[in-house]
């Protein structure tokens, strides 16, 4: 019988790993900074590049893209798996947010990483913020934005937990999916601020054959809500197809344009914001010149989702990389 076989407590053991009737990679799962650090200092640093990519699990095919991006560029590829309480506010859903490292150690091990992936660091909240932290990262500049105002303790969450994991996996790369445009912007900006040395790539989104963004967030839709969410993407395209055709277009007239689709959908049950910024700081522009972001974020049902498209020189913060 083909059959899972974990070890005695998936939770505490270094290694997962399947029956030899199964073609599956073992992976070593490490619980703990010291345990991290010291993996980290075994390797051969620092002439080996390490890519690294930071999750929340719940894995799908955007988390396995980026994994594959880290191993085409980088001799080291390590991951991590950890639902930080910082980044979510009062009243959103840090406590129903899929947690499944069983799962997610068998998505895993079916991928044929090789011998690139080197371990999987799955930290608990206690061995993160093992008491009440004195200090924290406040990117002020940042939180001023449309996803920060709907969102007051995101940014602030997102960029002390990439500062600590950053600290402590000590990556020459670190990976990133363009579906969380902000998030990514920021971090770029927090590395050149604070002098780290990692490059930060940021990858292209991955979508189902719908049109829809891969997202963790998408298991909470159900079936007719999930048909009906495709109508983010194709508005935020029809916004795009505006800017192609003018390049110098009021933002006003692209925002309207988005909007008007959007409402035609009867289960978009909020358009929390619509926005067209600029790609160096996520500021909101007036005219669409040179190039954007243009996001979004709606309800669909109760679930919330975001999206975005890049025009013109904003294309350019996507890092092209071979597979």
């Amino acid at each position: 019988n083909m059959r899972t076989v974990l070890s005695t407590n998936a939770q505490k053991s270094k290694y997962y790993c399947k029956t030899k009737y199964s073609l599956v990679q073992r992976i070593h799962v490490i619980r703990t900074v010291k345990e991290l650090r010291e993996y980290r200092d075994s390797l051969n640093a620092p002439t080996e590049s390490i890519g690294f990519v930071p999750t929340m699990g719940a894995l799908h095919a955007g988390h396995i893209s980026l994994m594959r991006s880290a191993c085409a560029r980088n001799k080291i590829m390590i991951a991590s798996i950890f639902v930080n309480p910082k980044q979510f506010s009062l009243g959103e859903d840090f406590d129903k947010y899929p947690r499944q490292l069983e799962l997610d150690l068998d998505i895993l091990s079916k991928q044929n990483f090789g011998s690139k992936f080197s371990c999987l660091f799955a930290p608990t909240e206690a061995e993160m913020y093992p008491s009440r932290p004195l200090c924290h990262i406040e990117p002020t500049d940042f939180s001023h934005i449309y996803e920060g105002t709907k969102r007051p303790d995101f940014f602030r969450g997102v960029a002390t937990v990439v500062g600590k994991l950053l600290n402590i996996v000590r990556p020459t790369d670190v990976y990133f999916g363009q579906k969380d445009i902000s998030q990514c912007i920021l971090v770029r900006r927090m590395v050149s601020d604070l002098n780290m040395p990692v490059n930060v790539n940021v990858i292209e989104t991955i979508r189902e054959e719908s049109g829809l963004a891969m997202s963790s967030r998408n298991a909470y839709l159900n079936e007719k809500e999930r048909n009906a969410a495709v109508i983010l993407f194709q508005a935020l395209s029809e916004g795009k197809a505006l800017f192609s055709n003018s390049k110098d277009i009021p933002c006003e007239v692209i925002r309207l344009k988005i909007e008007a689709i959007l409402k035609k959908e009867p289960l978009v049950t909020q358009i929390e914001y619509i926005s067209i910024a600029n790609p160096m700081d996520m500021t909101e522009l007036e005219v669409c010149k040179a190039g954007a972001v243009i996001s979004a974020a709606i309800r669909v049902g109760n679930v919330r989702l975001i999206d975005n498209v890049l025009v013109g020189s904003a294309e350019s913060i996507i890092s092209c990389i071979d597979l």
